[in-house]
Parts: C-alpha cells; sequence; structure tokens
C-alpha cells in the first residue's frame, strides 16, 4: 500500500515538474519549430514530437535551468530525425532518359509578355488555369485537387483568363 501511495506521489511530482517546465518554454519551442520548417502543422507536430520525447526522459534533467536548452536540442533532433524517415524512391529510369525533351526556348515578344502576365495573376487563379492548360486537368479534376466546388473551380478558370487577356491587352474589360 505504502509503495503504491510513493509511485503516485512520484508519478503526480513528475507530471508536475513536467507541466511546469513546458509550460514556461512551450511558445519558444513552438517558435523555433516555426522557424526552422516555416510551417505551422509541421511545427506543431515537431513540437508534439518534442515534447512525447521529454516526458520519456525527464528523469535526465537534473537541473532545471537547463531545461531550455534540453527541450531545443530534442526539438532539433527531432527535426533530423524527419529527414531520416524519409526515404527516397528509386526508379529503374536511366538517368539519359530524364532530361528536358525540348531544347527551344519561345523568346518571342508575345511569349514575354504571357509570362509576364501570369506571373501577376493571384495565386489563386494561376494555379487552376495552369492545372488546365499545361497539365490538362479537366474542371472537375482541378475541383478536387484544390478542394473547391466544381463551380467555384469554373469561375476560378473563368476570372483567370479575364484577368489574363486584360494584363496582356493592357486594358481592363468592360464588367
Amino acid at each position: 500500500m505504502l509503495a503504491t501511495i510513493q509511485k503516485k506521489t512520484a508519478n503526480n511530482n513528475r507530471q508536475s515538474r513536467f507541466m511546469e517546465t513546458i509550460g514556461r518554454y512551450r511558445e519558444d519551442l513552438y517558435r523555433y519549430a516555426l522557424w526552422l520548417v516555416k510551417d505551422p502543422t509541421t511545427a506543431d507536430d515537431l513540437v508534439q514530437e518534442t515534447l512525447l520525447r521529454a516526458w520519456k526522459s525527464m528523469e535526465k534533467l537534473h537541473k532545471p535551468e537547463a531545461a531550455r536548452g534540453w527541450l531545443i536540442t530534442i526539438l532539433r533532433r527531432e527535426n533530423a530525425r524527419r529527414f531520416e524517415r524519409l526515404q527516397p524512391r528509386y526508379s529503374a529510369m536511366p538517368t539519359e532518359a530524364l532530361g528536358d525533351p525540348h531544347t527551344d526556348y519561345d523568346t518571342s515578344t508575345e511569349a514575354f509578355v504571357l509570362r509576364n502576365a501570369l506571373n501577376q495573376l493571384d495565386e489563386a487563379y494561376r494555379e487552376p488555369l495552369l492545372m488546365q492548360v499545361l497539365h490538362g486537368y479537366s474542371q472537375k479534376e482541378i475541383a478536387l485537387k484544390l478542394g473547391i466546388s466544381v463551380a467555384g473551380a469554373g469561375t476560378r478558370l473563368f476570372r483567370a483568363r479575364r484577368k489574363l487577356r486584360e494584363l496582356v491587352e493592357g486594358e481592363p474589360l468592360a464588367a
């Protein structure tokens, strides 16, 4: 009975020590993770993995004043582990076959104007337009890939073509 009480007390002590440490440094960990990976979702995952690993090895932290550096080191190592887990897929295709079959590049004024106009389009319009024109996706496939309705994809394509025409011709079209 005494052993059970001591174990519960030790667990409560460990948990309160962990919560106190995490409460103090969690925001710092998230900011550092966000700076490392530049993606809020991945940063959240990285902080969670860091906290899990810290919980498992809490007894290794002997000096509470070293907690911040200890946690950041764990986070940095967790980030490195993300890349260790990534296993590239190898292809049987010979590297000679990977070259670009197109050897020409259109340097005409019209092509320059069109590329410029495409770069000026908002991403919300440029992406569906390029998906349709360059990759041959249907309106339904575009909607599925972008997570929008089919009508929304159609509207974006219509507006993209209209805005592109305005940019190329240099004057706004009548509404």
